[in-house]
């Protein structure tokens, strides 16, 4: 029987992010009989900690204030001490924080497979924030990207052509599927029974262009008055792994509802693990990023469950929504586009079943959470022999 491998997954945080969620997901999928898996991050718990309970798998954590300094040095010693001891043969680094804090050690402890993961276009780091991921990632054997357009920026920038693989989002489709509504999250959130609902479900971040959406919805509030917003999200995530309710952009985003005269048509519900249930309420959802984007997994998550999707041409969206067959692109900040194509969606119920159904069909045959899972462990494995290959050969050149 052949031997379980030890692996490592890092991430920044377990709190509710789309990173976050894909590596949740990952962690999940992996077949348990080829691989044990250890879970490590920059902060304790988080709300996706619970999905990870049944795996059982083994988590530590490595709290730091700040990426460089002794505290952080301190704390990667540590993690090099654990994977020396565990005896990881492979560690998968997730994002910006968890590339730059856990390769360096990985490298110190010879981990034999470094791997790590980019899924985002780059925007919304500083220069110097790319400088250090690019440097870390240096010391991997390769880089997973999301989505092609990431591989073809990082290929723009100088990153080996051979050195990058593209493996996109897997949804989990069980908890994901085309349903009349049946919960009570209408009764919960004060929306009519009976009201079309448009939602976004984001990280309120400016990168998510949350005012064009709701500069949209005025327009789309005065073709459609029975017509209801929802923002499913907050401000998201610190860069330590702590979570942050409310704060100026969300201020900013609800002050400029009132303005518009939508303060009692649009509802901001902060952050829900209830997404499945939320997204059974919705005629439309819409994703008005201006720049930022990898894959989405809003997106994604909206197709599985029979959607039509009105989303920005930013990032990799374009791989995941073919425009008019399973929801309409229109072009970053362009708030007139955004609410006519919403307003195309509402006034005809046959093409949102049509786009709905067609969105469902394309998650099942190409971002399924079983093949996510499949091609990152077909990765995990050539890499893995690859280097045992390079051992073996080196053995007998010491040898001889």
């Amino acid at each position: 029987m052949p031997e379980t491998l030890e692996i490592l997954e890092f991430a920044n945080a377990l709190v509710i992010g789309g990173t976050e969620r894909q590596f949740v997901n990952l962690v999940r999928g992996i077949d348990p009989t080829r691989f044990r898996v250890h879970v490590a991050t920059l902060a304790r718990g988080g709300q996706l900690v619970g999905e990870l309970d049944a795996t059982r798998v083994p988590m530590s954590a490595y709290r730091v204030r700040h990426l460089y300094g002794p505290g952080a040095m301190g704390q990667q010693l540590r993690f090099a001490r654990y994977l020396r001891r565990e005896r990881i043969q492979l560690i998968h680094t997730h994002g910006f924080y968890a590339n730059s804090f856990a390769l360096p050690p990985a490298w110190l402890a010879r981990t034999p497979v470094r791997i790590a993961s980019i899924r985002d276009d780059g925007s919304v780091w500083t220069r110097a924030q790319r400088a250090v991921e690019r440097v870390a990632c240096r010391l991997a054997d390769c880089t997973v990207v999301n989505a092609e357009i990431i591989r073809r920026r990082l290929l723009a920038e100088g990153w080996p052509q051979d050195g990058i693989a593209v493996i996109p989002n897997g949804v989990d489709l069980a908890r994901f599927h085309p349903r009349s509504p049946a919960s009570g999250v209408r009764h919960e959130l004060g929306l009519p029974a009976d009201a079309p609902i448009v939602g976004v479900l984001a990280r309120l971040a400016p990168c998510k262009g949350l005012e064009f959406f709701l500069d949209a919805a005025r327009v789309v509030a005065d073709r459609f008055p029975e017509v209801r917003f929802l923002v499913i999200g907050d401000q998201g995530a610190l860069g330590n792994g702590a979570v942050r309710a409310g704060g100026p952009y969300r201020e900013a985003l609800e002050q400029r509802a009132a303005r518009l005269g939508l303060k009692d048509r649009v509802v901001f519900a902060g952050f829900r693990l209830d997404v499945p249930e939320v997204l059974a309420e919705l005629a439309v959802s819409v994703l008005p990023s201006v720049t930022g984007e990898g894959l989405p997994n809003s997106v994604l998550e909206a197709m599985a469950a029979g959607l039509p999707v009105v989303a920005t041409s930013s990032g990799g969206t374009s791989e995941a929504v073919v425009n008019g067959e399973t929801g309409l692109l229109v072009a970053p900040s362009d708030t007139a586009a955004l609410a006519q194509a919403i307003i195309a969606l509402l006034a005809d119920p046959a093409l949102r079943a049509r786009m709905g159904a067609a969105g469902r069909r394309r998650v099942e045959e190409r971002f399924s959470m079983d093949r996510m899972a499949h091609e990152m462990q077909s990765l995990y494995a050539r890499l893995l022999a690859r280097r045992q290959r390079a051992a073996s050969a080196q053995q007998r050149v010491t040898v001889a």
